[in-house]
C-alpha cells in the first residue's frame, strides 16, 4: 500500500491582479486633483449648511450634491443617499455627518 502523493505546493503570484490597468502618474495625478476639487464643493456646502442643521439633527448624515448645492439628510447613511439618488442618480454625491468636524467615522 502506498501513500496518497502529497499535493505540489502552490507558488504564491506576486503583482498585480489586472497589469494591463496600470494608471499614468499624470492620470493618477489628475484623479486626485479632481477629487480634492469635488471634497472641497462639497465642503463648501457643508460649512454654509451645517450650523443651523446641526442643532436640530446631531450626527444625522448629509448626502451633498455640489453643483446644486442641493442636500439630503437623515439619521441613516443608506436611506439619506437613497434619497439623493433618487433625484440624482448619475451625479457624485459627497457624504458627510452633521457634526463639528463632518466626518463619518473613527480613523
Amino acid at each position: 500500500m502506498t501513500a496518497p502523493p502529497t499535493p505540489s505546493k502552490r507558488q504564491a503570484r506576486r503583482g498585480r491582479i489586472f497589469p494591463e490597468h496600470n494608471w499614468s502618474p499624470e492620470k493618477m495625478a489628475k484623479y486626485k486633483a479632481e477629487r480634492a476639487a469635488f471634497g472641497k464643493r462639497c465642503r463648501a456646502v457643508f460649512d454654509r449648511v451645517a450650523p443651523e442643521l446641526i442643532a436640530d439633527h446631531y450626527n444625522w448624515f448629509i448626502v451633498i450634491e455640489p453643483d446644486s448645492g442641493d442636500y439630503f439628510i437623515d439619521p441613516d447613511a443608506n436611506n439619506a443617499v437613497q434619497k439623493a439618488c433618487q433625484k440624482y442618480a448619475m451625479n457624485m454625491l459627497g457624504t458627510l455627518r452633521l457634526n463639528e468636524t463632518g466626518t463619518c467615522g473613527m480613523i
